[in-house]
């Protein structure tokens, strides 16, 4: 509650005076801190957290408000632009959070939260302090986890074996529309390269026309020419398709038998799909990677203040967690670094995506989402190119090629910041 004074007659002003000093102290007394959290989670999504929010909020006396979009991007930037940005921001792109770190929009770690950036979705960068000195330094901490890596097929569903497997392929997904097709080249890349080789490409080091590049994007047409018309029709297709209940791409009748999709797909399916690494699904690739992508949703202060320190310690406590875990539905509970809080009653479809995790050798940031910006954006409109005719040994190298111009040209400006995309899981020693 704000007072609003307007001109006062001095007649009255010591009466007007006396009555805005108590009206004053009684909206002090009732008024609670505002915090605005920007995230990228809408709809019945949204809910669980935000009832984690209100929870944690009748605990510490605090009040937050949740803006969730699918825009994420566009509406930070716009935000920044009007000087107006959230506290703190939620976001799964390490690459564009660098890149806020280096603007001076995204704060740096005090040293009583830093312990809460754990790689590899949280990896330390370098950036220039006020004197120019390279400082380096942790700027964001991931809230929520999820493991790429892996295909949903129903019981009893056949696996490389199976000829006639219908792959389901859906690209529409607003401004980042092509996203799961890039998921798809950097799961094939990981699989059959190795993290190191992942690595390397992820962080601008290894050339988009190396060969072996060139074959994570064959790999993944020798799969779509089994289906030429599915592939272009993807490409309008949203990713999350179908109804308003349970619309995964799975439970269109006779569309579909197996779908690459990160953790979050469970939330879209009942008890008869489950999730497998992609090498058992994708005939040629090692069995022996034990290697898996992941993903982060991770929290980064806009508007310093305690308040919003503070914020990010509670988001990333244990009992934050578990309360996320209770307010959400069996087949949505959210995945933490250490695993999930509290999983009583987690779907069998959670438990062995929690079964994976702990038991990778290594696991590696999307590498997409840790690309430059424009060169993300790029690699997500190749993808879609790349649809409309998957046979055509020429679209691809053309691709190829604006993909290695984009990194020349990111490489020059220094826009590849991030160098450690591969880690062991947390928790594991590096000799397992």
């Amino acid at each position: 509650m704000r007072a609003h004074y307007g001109i006062v007659r001095s007649a009255l002003a010591g009466a007007l005076l006396a009555g805005a000093a108590v009206v004053s102290a009684g909206c002090a007394a009732e008024e609670k801190p505002t915090l605005v959290v920007l995230g990228p989670w809408t709809g019945g999504e949204e809910a669980p957290f935000k009832k984690m929010l209100q929870e944690m909020g009748r605990k510490n006396g605090k009040h937050y408000v949740y803006e969730g979009t699918r825009s994420l991007r566009e509406t930070l930037v716009a935000q920044l632009r009007t000087e107006s940005p959230p506290d703190v921001a939620i976001l799964n792109g390490p690459g564009e959070l660098a890149e806020y770190a280096f603007e001076g929009d995204a704060q740096p770690l005090p040293s009583d939260v830093v312990g809460r950036a754990i790689e590899p979705w949280a990896p330390r960068i370098s950036v220039a302090d006020k004197h120019g000195d390279m400082q380096e330094r942790a700027y964001w901490v991931p809230v929520r986890v999820d493991l790429k890596s892996i295909v949903w097929s129903r019981a009893g569903e056949e696996r490389a074996a199976d000829e006639d497997a219908v792959w389901c392929l859906g690209m529409a997904s607003g401004a980042t529309s092509g996203w799961p097709g890039t998921d798809w080249i950097e799961d094939l890349l990981l699989q059959r390269e190795g993290p190191d080789a992942y690595e390397r490409w992820a962080t601008g080091a290894l050339a988009w026309t190396d060969k072996r590049v060139k074959r994570a994007w064959q790999d993944w047409a020798a799969l779509l020419t089994t289906d030429v018309d599915n592939a272009k029709e993807a490409i309008t297709r949203p990713f999350e398709s179908l109804g308003k209940d349970r619309f995964g791409l799975l439970n269109k009748p006779g569309y579909c038998t197996r779908e690459h999709q990160g953790s979050f797909a469970r939330r879209h399916y009942g008890l008869d799909v489950m999730p497998a690494p992609t090498s058992d699904f994708v005939k040629g690739l090692p069995a022996d990677q034990n290697a898996f992508e992941v993903s982060g949703d991770m929290a980064a202060v806009f508007k310093p203040s305690d308040a919003a320190w503070e914020l990010v310690l509670e988001l990333t406590s244990q009992s934050a967690r578990n309360e996320w875990v209770r307010a959400a539905e069996p087949e949505e509970q959210p995945f933490f670094p250490s695993g999930a809080a509290g999983a009583k009653g987690a779907t069998p479809a959670s438990r062995e995506i929690l079964r994976i995790l702990n038991d990778a050798e290594r696991i590696c940031l999307d590498a997409s989402d840790a690309m430059p910006s424009t060169l993300r954006g790029a690699f997500q409109r190749a993808v879609l190119e790349f649809l409309e005719n998957p046979r055509d040994e020429a679209v691809l190298d053309g691709l190829l090629a604006q993909l290695e111009a984009e990194r020349l040209l990111q490489k020059r400006a220094k826009a590849f910041v991030l160098d450690d995309l591969c880690d062991v899981p947390p928790g594991r020693s590096p000799e397992g």
